[in-house]
């Protein structure tokens, strides 16, 4: 059985770790990147369809890094809300430089998982 989650706090280390590779990793930042794209696309031209690509983009990427790659389940299927923000959150740290030592305190120390 699953561990069960009560806080944001204790899901964090559980996502990033099912995001151990690198690959995984890469192919959300690519989802992640789309759906931003395409949401300031559809405000800044009003163009509102382009919202219908936002699962499609985030989703898609995700589920191919799961099933293909790291070969587990998503934990969005359980955890809906916090999987979305830990993506987010995954993303914004690794734009900005800071997600080693997130992944560090995760129990990912193999240089070639950071």
């Amino acid at each position: 059985m699953p561990r069960e989650y009560k806080t944001f706090g204790e899901f964090w280390p559980f996502y990033l770790r099912e995001h151990s590779r690198p690959r995984t990793r890469a192919l959300h930042y690519v989802g992640t990147s789309l759906v931003v794209i395409l949401a300031v696309a559809a405000v800044a031209t009003g163009t509102w369809w382009l919202l219908i690509g936002l699962p499609l983009a985030g989703y898609f990427f995700a589920w191919v890094a799961h099933f293909g790659v790291e070969k587990n389940r998503p934990a969005t299927f359980t955890y809906p809300l916090w999987s979305l923000y830990a993506d987010f959150r995954m993303w914004a740290l690794w734009l900005t430089g800071r997600l080693r030592p997130e992944l560090e305190r995760a129990g990912l120390t193999k240089p070639e998982q950071a």
